[in-house]
C-alpha cells in the first residue's frame, strides 16, 4: 500500500479539527415586525412565516449545524405524506413545510481505506482511494407542484496507480403535480458507481446524492421492486443503473383511490462477465382509507426482465394485499404480501416454464425526538444483480440515526441479501445462492455552519453456497473499509 494519500488525508482532517472554529449557536436578532423566536435546529426545517409577512433571507432561514432540538418534532410543521399505499414510493412520515425555493451547491472529499477482500489472503493488502465530488440540491415550489433535484458526482483517485482513476455520479430527480383529485409524479434515479450500490458509501457522506443535512432534500424514494437490483457484491466493475418512473393517483371518493404506475430501468456493466439487464414494470392498485391513519389496498404488478446477449426472458406477475399506517411526523408503515407467478421464455433445467411463489414487502420509518429508524424489506423475483439471470431475492436493510450530543451525530446501518438461482436459468454460473452482508457505523461533527466531518467503518461479507461454482464471482470474502470525509456547502441561494 502507498501510504502518502492516507497520511495526507489524516493530516488534513487533523488540521481542520484543531483549527476550525466551534459551531456557532447564536441566533439572528428578531425582526421588528414579528415576535422573537427560538432558533430552530439545523436538522429541522423552519415553519412558514405568518400570512402577509415578508420572507426571511436565506441566511436567517437556515440555522447552523448542531443546534439542539428539545422535545419531539412538531407534527403540525409537517406536510402529510399523501402517496398511495399501493404506489411505487416508500411511504414517509411527511415533509417539513418549506417557505422558500432554493438551490445549494457544495463540495466533498473522502478517503476510503479498504482491505483486499479475500478471506485468507496470502499477503495482507490494503488500498486507499480518494473521492473528490461536487454536490447540488435544488427545490422549486409552486402552488400545485414541486421540483426536487439531488446530485453528487466527481472523480476517484486510487493510491494504486495500476487501478486507474475513475469517476462516479448519483442523481435523484422528482417532479410532482397536484390537481384536485389527481396526483401525478415523475421520478428518475441514476447512478454510475465503481461497485454495487448495495452498501455503497455506508457510514459516510457519499451514501446519498445532494448536499446532505437539513438542506438536502428528502425526495420520494422508489421501493426496491422498481429499481434494478444490485445486492450481489460479486458483480464485477463499474456499472450504470437508471430507473424512470411515472405514477398517477386518482381520488375516487373520500376514502377510495386508484394508482397507476409505469417504470423502465436498466443495469449496464463496463467490464465483461456480467449480465446486462432491462426491466419494464407496470402496476395498478386500489386503496381504501379505514381511518385517518390506517389504509388497506390491493396491488397488481407486472414485471418484464430482458437480458443482453441471452435468450432468457422473465415475465413476473404479483397480486398483493397491502396495509399501511401513517402518523405524520412520527410513523410510516407499509406491509404487502401475495402470490407471485413467474414465466420463463427458455425452460429451466428441470423443464419447468413457470413457477408460483410468495412475494412480500415491508417498509417502516419511525421517528423519535433524537432518533430515526428506517427499514426496508423485500422478498420476491428480481433481475439477478448482473450475476444471475433472474433470482429469488430476500433482502433487508436499515439504519438507526441518533443525535448523540449538541454537535455529535452517530448512526449504524446494515443490510443482508440472499440471491438464489431460479432453477437453472443461468448458462455460465450455476451457483444457487449468494449471501451478501454489510454493516457500518459512523460519527459526524459540524465545523461551523457549512461544513461537516465524518468518520466511518464498514464491513462487507459474501458467502457463496452450492456445488460446481468455479467462476471468479464464486468466492467467499470479507472486506473492511475505514472512511474519513469532509463535506462543505454554501448558504442556500433563494430563488423566490
Amino acid at each position: 500500500m502507498k501510504h502518502a494519500p492516507v497520511f495526507s488525508a489524516a493530516l488534513l482532517f487533523a488540521v481542520v479539527w484543531l483549527f476550525a472554529p466551534p459551531p456557532a449557536f447564536s441566533q439572528d436578532p428578531p425582526s421588528q415586525d414579528a415576535p422573537s423566536q427560538e432558533a430552530p435546529s439545523q436538522d429541522a426545517t423552519p415553519t412558514p412565516a405568518p400570512a402577509g409577512s415578508q420572507p426571511k433571507p436565506a441566511g436567517r432561514e437556515y440555522q447552523p449545524f448542531g443546534d439542539d432540538q428539545e422535545g419531539p418534532p412538531d407534527a403540525t410543521a409537517f406536510t402529510p405524506d399523501t402517496t398511495p399505499l399501493t404506489g411505487v414510493f416508500v411511504p414517509g412520515i411527511g415533509s417539513p413545510e418549506i417557505q422558500h425555493s432554493y438551490w445549494v451547491p457544495g463540495l466533498q472529499y473522502g478517503n476510503f481505506i479498504r482491505s483486499s477482500g479475500a478471506l485468507q489472503p496470502s499477503v495482507p493488502d490494503w488500498n486507499s482511494t480518494s473521492y473528490i465530488a461536487g454536490n447540488l440540491s435544488l427545490l422549486e415550489n409552486w402552488s400545485r407542484s414541486q421540483l426536487g433535484v439531488n446530485y453528487s458526482g466527481g472523480a476517484t483517485f486510487p493510491a494504486d496507480k495500476s487501478q486507474g482513476n475513475s469517476y462516479y455520479h448519483q442523481l435523484s430527480f422528482s417532479q410532482s403535480f397536484n390537481r384536485q383529485r389527481w396526483q401525478l409524479a415523475f421520478v428518475d434515479q441514476f447512478s454510475y458507481l465503481p461497485e454495487s450500490q448495495f452498501g455503497f458509501g455506508t457510514a459516510s457522506s457519499f451514501a446519498i446524492p445532494g448536499v446532505g443535512g437539513s438542506l438536502g432534500l428528502s425526495l420520494p424514494g422508489l421501493q426496491n421492486n422498481y429499481q434494478p437490483n444490485q445486492s450481489v457484491f460479486a458483480s464485477i466493475g463499474p456499472r450504470y443503473s437508471n430507473s424512470t418512473t411515472a405514477q398517477v393517483a386518482y381520488q375516487l371518493s373520500a376514502r377510495g383511490s386508484l394508482s397507476f404506475s409505469a417504470s423502465y430501468g436498466f443495469l449496464r456493466f463496463e467490464d465483461p462477465g456480467n449480465f446486462n439487464s432491462n426491466d419494464a414494470i407496470f402496476g395498478v392498485g386500489y386503496n381504501y382509507a379505514l381511518s385517518k391513519k390506517d389504509t388497506i389496498g390491493i396491488l397488481y404488478r407486472f414485471s418484464d426482465y430482458q437480458y443482453d446477449n441471452n435468450p432468457q426472458a422473465i415475465k413476473d406477475q404479483v397480486v398483493q394485499l397491502a396495509y399501511g399506517r401513517k402518523v405524520t411526523g412520527k410513523l410510516a408503515l407499509q406491509l404487502l404480501a401475495g402470490p407471485e407467478y413467474t414465466g420463463f421464455r427458455v425452460p429451466l433445467l428441470s423443464g419447468a416454464t413457470n413457477n408460483i411463489s410468495l412475494a412480500a414487502g415491508a417498509n417502516l420509518t419511525y421517528s423519535l425526538p433524537r432518533t430515526s429508524l428506517p427499514v426496508e424489506y423485500n422478498y420476491g423475483v428480481t433481475g439477478g444483480s448482473g450475476v444471475l439471470v433472474g433470482s429469488n431475492t430476500n433482502q433487508v436493510q436499515g439504519s438507526i440515526n441518533r443525535r448523540l450530543t449538541r454537535v455529535w451525530h452517530g448512526g449504524i446501518s446494515g443490510g443482508y441479501a440472499r440471491n438464489t438461482t431460479l432453477g437453472g436459468a443461468n448458462v455460465l454460473r450455476v451457483s444457487p445462492s449468494f449471501d451478501s452482508w454489510f454493516a457500518g457505523a459512523g460519527l459526524d461533527r459540524p465545523l461551523g455552519r457549512t461544513s461537516t466531518v465524518n468518520l466511518g467503518y464498514t464491513a462487507f461479507f459474501q458467502n457463496v453456497g452450492g456445488m460446481g461454482c468455479t467462476a471468479q464471482v464464486c468466492v467467499d470474502y470479507l472486506q473492511e473499509q475505514v472512511s474519513v470525509s469532509l463535506q462543505w456547502h454554501t448558504r442556500p441561494f433563494v430563488l423566490r
